[in-house]
């Protein structure tokens, strides 16, 4: 063989890999919010996330994205989207592993939603952009209930096991899947403005008209949705296909060719009279589909985590096999400590995920302040990590094949969806302001490390300051400092080999740029600790 073309210093493929053998934060955090039975639970799901098989999947799913198909040869309407079959395997098993709705089933058992949590962040480091209808299913069912006739329909197809594909009556399918479609091109976040209207039709149905600018997942089977309706603004449910096998009248416009998500279909859409049920009371829309926000908030959460430890997965495997200079990039001291400060993100992350949706389960006060903090602050971070961790690939890290550009374009997506980083900030400031029982039980959580450790003390100190004088001007320094005393807190508690790390790096003065650790620092145990084996 020519010598020219010898393969020598590249890292190996990342074959059979366990993303949970090598994330001790998330074993840590299940155990402690959860118990062992939780953590064995997750062995076979995460085999299955680190196999060959569903990692080229979920390269094939992004490679190959979605097809809108508006009319049949005939030129009937179909308002279609073809997937990849690539797309299927992962939804397939996103299901049956019940990422979608397990915890909303009667014996789900006592810690279901921090279960879910931490399968939904594994597994999302397979693919990101098929997260996002298994995310809107688990999140619609409990704004589904607020119409007990409407959720008795759809309710044992949303919490199926099957995934069943395809434009038919709920009636005749094995599976259901659901969405939301909240956003038109006038109002963004301020659904206020939304201009759908729902006209009354007499039989206890609407006939909503209207224009929606962002739609995902629209093969969906049901979609959640706010219209003016008489008593003002309110909540919908729209099935695709109605009870009597007619498509309803929602038309695909087009599908967004978006920075990332890929795979995931996302579409600009019409009612041209469509038919709903009211779901809740009118006037109430904003008060009803908030608690699907809520749900799709923790998983953007989620999302956000899984990405970050994807790609320190990524780095750590390739710092552990590429040389320069005569050394491995592991042991390399400027990299040693850009990977170690990946690590202490990713764990700080993780920490604060799961234990969000152990309030989930506990049903705290506490997630109505400390969710839209984390929202803000741990989305806002992945940019900036996957960046990062992409350069530790040097050029390689740069191309395609490296799967890293891929990572980097799905980074900034989870800030955007559910509220973008202002609308986050300041939905912390409401929460403080008008939920005395979450402030109340913030500092409860707090409180429980007071005095451990000085600069989470002046961490505290400096919040309470922030607080006292808050204004819209601050939300954002707010809710960074919660997420970060909270993260501070949970580490102590949880994760006290990474604390002091996080703590010195995190709450002090510090430098900008992730890397710059200081000396004391065991930069190398805490890359050993996160770097798969193999």
């Amino acid at each position: 063989m020519d010598r020219t073309h010898e393969v020598v210093n590249q890292s190996p493929p990342l074959h059979r890999l366990n993303p949970l053998s090598c994330d001790p934060a998330l074993v840590s955090a299940v155990r402690a919010f959860g118990s062992t039975d939780v953590l064995d639970s997750l062995t076979d799901l995460a085999a299955e996330a680190g196999s060959d098989t569903a990692r080229q999947h979920g390269q094939l799913a992004n490679t190959h994205p979605p097809v809108l198909h508006t009319h049949d040869r005939y030129g009937n309407r179909v308002d279609e989207v073809e997937y990849h079959p690539s797309w299927h395997w992962l939804m397939s098993r996103a299901v049956a592993h019940g990422l979608h709705a397990a915890p909303w089933s009667p014996d789900a058992g006592v810690h279901a939603h921090l279960r879910r949590a931490a399968a939904f962040t594994l597994w999302s480091q397979v693919e990101a952009g098929h997260g996002c209808p298994i995310s809107m299913t688990y999140a619609a069912i409990p704004a589904l209930r607020h119409n007990p006739e409407v959720a008795a329909v759809y309710e044992p197809g949303l919490r199926s096991s099957a995934y069943d594909f395809g434009l038919r009556p709920a009636a005749a399918k094995a599976g259901l899947l659901a969405g939301m479609s909240m956003t038109e091109k006038q109002g963004g976040s301020d659904v206020r403005a939304n201009t759908t209207t729902a006209t009354p039709s007499g039989d206890g149905t609407y006939a909503l008209v209207g224009h929606k600018w962002f739609t995902s997942a629209p093969m969906n089977d049901l979609f959640l949705t706010l219209a003016q309706a008489p008593g003002g603004l309110s909540c919908f449910a729209l099935p695709r296909v109605l009870p009597d096998g007619t498509l309803n009248a929602i038309r695909l416009q087009r599908l967004k060719d978006k920075l990332g998500n890929k795979s995931n279909a996302s579409a600009e859409l019409e009612y041209t009279g469509a038919t709903g049920w009211l779901i809740g009371a009118e006037g109430r829309g904003v008060r009803t589909i908030i608690e699907m926000v809520t749900m799709t908030r923790l998983d953007c959460v989620l999302g956000s985590t899984s990405n970050i430890r994807a790609a320190l997965t990524e780095a750590t495997h390739h710092a552990a096999h590429r040389s320069a200079f005569g050394a491995l990039l592991r042991d390399q001291p400027a990299m040693t400590a850009v990977l170690a400060d990946l690590a202490i993100e990713s764990d700080a992350a993780t920490v604060l995920a799961m234990h969000l949706a152990s309030l989930v389960d506990s049903d705290s006060p506490l997630l109505r302040l400390a969710l839209p903090a984390a929202k803000f602050y741990v989305c806002k971070r992945a940019p900036l990590v996957v960046a990062e961790a992409l350069e530790c690939l040097g050029g390689n890290g740069y191309v395609e094949e490296s799967g890293m550009p891929r990572l980097y374009r799905e980074a900034p997506l989870m800030s955007i969806w559910e509220g973008s980083g202002n609308v986050t900030a300041l939905d912390t400031l409401r929460a403080l302001g008008r939920e005395p029982l979450s402030v109340e039980a913030l500092w409860g959580e707090l409180a429980t490390t007071a005095g451990a450790d000085t600069r989470l003390d002046a961490g505290v100190s400096l919040l309470r300051s922030e607080i006292t004088a808050a204004t819209p001007a601050r939300a954002r320094r707010i809710a960074e400092l919660i997420t970060l005393c909270l993260q501070g807190s949970l580490l102590i508690r949880y994760a006290p080999e990474v604390a002091d790390a996080f703590l010195a790096t995190r709450l002090t003065d510090r430098s900008g740029v992730l890397g710059v650790l200081p000396a004391e620092v065991d930069a190398a145990a805490l890359v050993s600790r996160v770097t798969p084996a193999g």
